[in-house]
Order: structure tokens, then C-alpha cells, then sequence
């Protein structure tokens, strides 16, 4: 197949193509983005282990997580064991525009970063899911200003951005070294004192049902899950991108005002995510000791769901 055009030695094809059904954009809407702002996406990208979600013409979209076999040989990769899907799988590392291009080309448009570098956890991260709603995101927000003041309260400070979708991601750089169970803990900790500053807004409910209507406060975010990055396109109308901000400026924005094609000019040469990312952290002692009372919120569900069709079954 013949390129439209070459760039950093990646060629570059079907560049006028719709990029996927309601995207309003095309393929090279994606590809310009991605080279815009690639020195601010490599380096929350780069020796972490990435899933990309993919979407090829009159298909549906999907996750990708081994690399496939006809990648470039320049395109670095680490094989880890994976236990959710209990094989081995080989990963890609996007270390450079290079890496950002050709996966471009493979119309990747999300990229889920692991929350680890080399052997180190890197940071703690609580993704507020907000309800169903008219009002989805200032729900999201408010229950982001309930994890700021429950960090302030522990002397920790963490750094916010938009997840590209209804919702809002904090992130709290933790010191090399922090061990993955007490990382996790201290996550699921985190989580309970913002809800209890505000049970009739914000839920560590894992269970859909059992939320009410509130924002669900997700500690799951820890050892080998996945977050979309900062910057990263969401496969959403109009190709949101998942957009740092200033806690000051949660109040005042939408979702939507961060896409493909208006976040370059937004962001001009600034780097948000770095500038406004804090030092690494020493989680607290009783942050942690609390967490490792709290029982994994999907080993949680899981249990109680069974106990509910047991509960079904003798009805």
C-alpha cells in the first residue's frame, strides 16, 4: 500500500479515511494530533507497558495488548505475565515519536499506559466514575474536590485531569520502592475517607446496583491495571482527549472542550501534566495500616454476588 506521506521514517497511509463512525475527524486528524503534542505523551508512555484500544474501518473497536508480530523491530517491548488474562503477554513500550507514529498509523487512537515503570509502582490513582446524568462531569468534579481534601488532609497532594469521558482522574506520584499491596491498600483508603466526607455524593460501592446514583470513588487502579493517559484521544464523538488540569479549573470546563483538534492550541507549548504533577510521596503509615482492613473491592463483589444468587435461588 502506497503512503500518503512519511514521517520520522514511519509510513503513513489511508490518512483521509473517517477514523471511526461520529468521530468528526480522520485518520490524519489523529495522526497530527499525536505528532503535536508526542513530547508531552511519550514521557507519561515511555518504559510503561501499553494496551492501546484500536478501531479499524466497519469494525468494532478493541484493546490490544500483545504486540503484534509484524510491529518494526524498533519498537521496544517487555513480556510480563498477566493475571487477569493468566498468560503471558508481550507488551509494547512507546518510548519515542517514532514508536507514537507507527502506532498512530495502526489507528490506535487510546493508549493505557500500566501505573509502572521498570520494576516501580509510580502512582496512586482514583478514577471517579460519575453517574448517568445531565449533569455527568460536575458530579465527577465535586467528588474530585472530595479526594483533594481528604489528600490535604494527610498532607498528600495529587494532580487532576479528565479522563477524555464523563469522568475525572486524580493521580498522586508515590516514592520508588512503594510495594504494590500497600500501594493498592492505601488506594482503597483514600477512597473510604472522600466518601465518608460526603456519603450522599460519592460510593466505593463496586457493585452498579449498590451505587444510588452517586459517583463511584474506583480504587481498583493498582498493581496491573491500566489508566488512559494524559493526552491520550478517547474513541467517543468528536475524539475527546483526556485533558490536564488545574484543580481550579475543574469547575469551569466540559469534556468537550478537549479534543484532537482543539487541545494543541490549548496546550500551545506547556505541558500541564508535568508542570502541575507533584514530587513522589511516602504514603502515611495510617493511610496504608487502614487500607489493609478493607477487603479488594472485586473479591468483595464477586463474594457477594454469589451470596445473591444464592439468595435468588432459594426465593
Amino acid at each position: 500500500m502506497a503512503a500518503d506521506e512519511t514521517r520520522d521514517g514511519v509510513e503513513l497511509t489511508n490518512l483521509d479515511q473517517p477514523l471511526f463512525d461520529g468521530a468528526d475527524a480522520t485518520k490524519r486528524d489523529l495522526v497530527d494530533y499525536l505528532d503535536a503534542v508526542s513530547d508531552r505523551i511519550v514521557p507519561v508512555l515511555r518504559d510503561r507497558p501499553l494496551s492501546v484500544v484500536r478501531v479499524r474501518p466497519g469494525q468494532a473497536p478493541f484493546m490490544q495488548k500483545n504486540l503484534p508480530k509484524y510491529a518494526p523491530e524498533w519498537v521496544r517491548s517487555v513480556s510480563m505475565w498477566a493475571e487477569a488474562s493468566r498468560r503471558q503477554v508481550t507488551y509494547a513500550l512507546c518510548d519515542d515519536r517514532r514508536t507514537l507514529l507507527w502506532f498512530a498509523n495502526q489507528r490506535a487512537v487510546e493508549y493505557h499506559p500500566a501505573l509502572f515503570a521498570g520494576e516501580h509502582a509510580t502512582h496512586l490513582v482514583l478514577d471517579l466514575d460519575p453517574p448517568e446524568h445531565d449533569d455527568s462531569f460536575s458530579l465527577a468534579v465535586r467528588g474530585a474536590l472530595l479526594v483533594r481534601q481528604a489528600l490535604d488532609d494527610l498532607g498528600l497532594a495529587g494532580a487532576v485531569k479528565t479522563s477524555g469521558a464523563k469522568g475525572v482522574h486524580v493521580f498522586v506520584p508515590v516514592v520508588p520502592g512503594t510495594a504494590m499491596d500497600d500501594l493498592a491498600a492505601a488506594t482503597r483508603a483514600l477512597a473510604a475517607r472522600a466518601e465518608r466526607l460526603d456519603p450522599a455524593l460519592a460510593t466505593t460501592a463496586f457493585i452498579r446496583e449498590d451505587r444510588e446514583g452517586k459517583v463511584f470513588l474506583d480504587s481498583t487502579r493498582a498493581g496491573g491495571a491500566t489508566v488512559v493517559a494524559a493526552y491520550s484521544p478517547r474513541i467517543r464523538p468528536g475524539v475527546p482527549v483526556s485533558f490536564p488540569l488545574a484543580w481550579s479549573e475543574l469547575g469551569s470546563v466540559s469534556p468537550r472542550d478537549f479534543t484532537v483538534r482543539t487541545a494543541p492550541g490549548l496546550l500551545k507549548d506547556a505541558d500541564p501534566w508535568a508542570g502541575q504533577m507533584p514530587a513522589p510521596q511516602r504514603l502515611p503509615d495510617d493511610l496504608v495500616e487502614e487500607g489493609h482492613t478493607i477487603p479488594v473491592a472485586r473479591v468483595q463483589a464477586m463474594h457477594e454476588g454469589k451470596r445473591r444468587a444464592r439468595a435468588r435461588r432459594a426465593e
